[in-house]
């Protein structure tokens, strides 16, 4: 049974759009959604359990990404450092623009000229900020977000491209951490959640091929991408990402006030609900967005 843990100030519409994932055909969920109002406040309302922790499958890209841009302020390295094939840069991997497949060292096109989901492009450019750092990347990544942020229960625990687990607790404090950055400047957030290499045709596993397929640093930015895994009435400025583990996350700021953000996590893999999956995901952002943006139609 799911149940709703309002924090003070949160209204009743967030809690009812909430409530929907009690239906979803999975063992376990637990969801949140987060207001952000003109005032810079933050008005967060959860369901199920924000303590249960769960596979966040490419979800983990984001975070890696928020860690590569901390090491990016730092100056131990640069979204222009090469990294992987002649021409591929820290830049062309955290936006799936580096020209190597899903899985595989071998690239399969030349940089910036195809949109190609890679979990090789993240595990790579890990791996260059790893050496810039001096340190494993699991310890850059806990050092530099995971600590600063408070998301004790969040770890990594291989492939830094899929494979970190985390609760909607510490999903929360990210989300909170992606409206109003403190651990990166604000113009290095808004070049993460705008599209980087604009104009590249790819597929969105699960989803489909689009042309364009835009994306940013470690996030997927919808655009006009139809059909997609959020809401009807989400903007095209809507950013985040799904994970093959059966999960979400994505924050909109194309709506005026409030900026929202959803996050949804379950232990169900995706393959093996994708169609219902996509109707549910949609059906709770819709609700979400009409919640709290009323006037926004998809």
């Amino acid at each position: 049974m799911v149940g709703t843990s309002p924090t003070a100030g949160t209204g009743g519409g967030a809690a009812a759009a909430l409530s929907l994932v009690a239906r979803w055909p999975v063992a376990h969920v637990s969801a949140a959604v987060l207001a952000r109002g003109r005032d810079g406040s933050v008005v967060t309302t959860t369901a199920g359990d924000p303590h249960h922790r769960y596979r966040l499958a490419s979800i983990a890209k984001p975070i890696t990404a928020w860690a590569a841009l901390v090491a990016v302020e730092e100056g131990t390295i640069a979204l222009d450092t090469p990294v992987g094939q002649p021409g591929s840069t820290l830049e062309h991997l955290l936006a799936h623009a580096g020209g190597y497949a899903f899985d595989g060292r071998e690239p399969i096109a030349a940089p910036g000229v195809r949109r190609i989901y890679s979990n090789t492009g993240i595990e790579l450019a890990a791996e260059a900020i790893a050496g810039s750092t001096g340190m494993p990347f699991g310890t850059y990544l806990h050092d530099a977000v995971l600590a600063p942020l408070g998301m004790a229960s969040t770890e990594l625990l291989g492939s830094p491209a899929h494979a970190v687990w985390s609760t909607v607790e510490d999903l929360c404090r990210f989300a909170a951490e992606v409206l109003d950055p403190t651990l990166i400047s604000a113009a290095t957030a808004a070049r993460a959640t705008s599209v980087a290499f604009g104009g590249l045709a790819g597929i969105v596993p699960g989803i489909g091929r689009f042309d364009p397929c835009p994306w940013g640093l470690g996030f997927e930015i919808r655009g006009d991408k139809s059909p997609h895994w959020s809401g009807r009435r989400n903007s095209p400025a809507t950013f985040g990402h799904f994970g093959g583990a059966g999960t979400l996350f994505w924050v909109d700021r194309g709506l005026g006030d409030p900026s929202l953000a959803c996050i949804a996590l379950t232990d169900r893999s995706f393959d093996e609900w994708p169609a219902e999956a996509l109707r549910s995901w949609s059906e709770l952002s819709d609700a979400v967005v009409h919640a709290h943006a009323p006037g926004a139609v998809g």
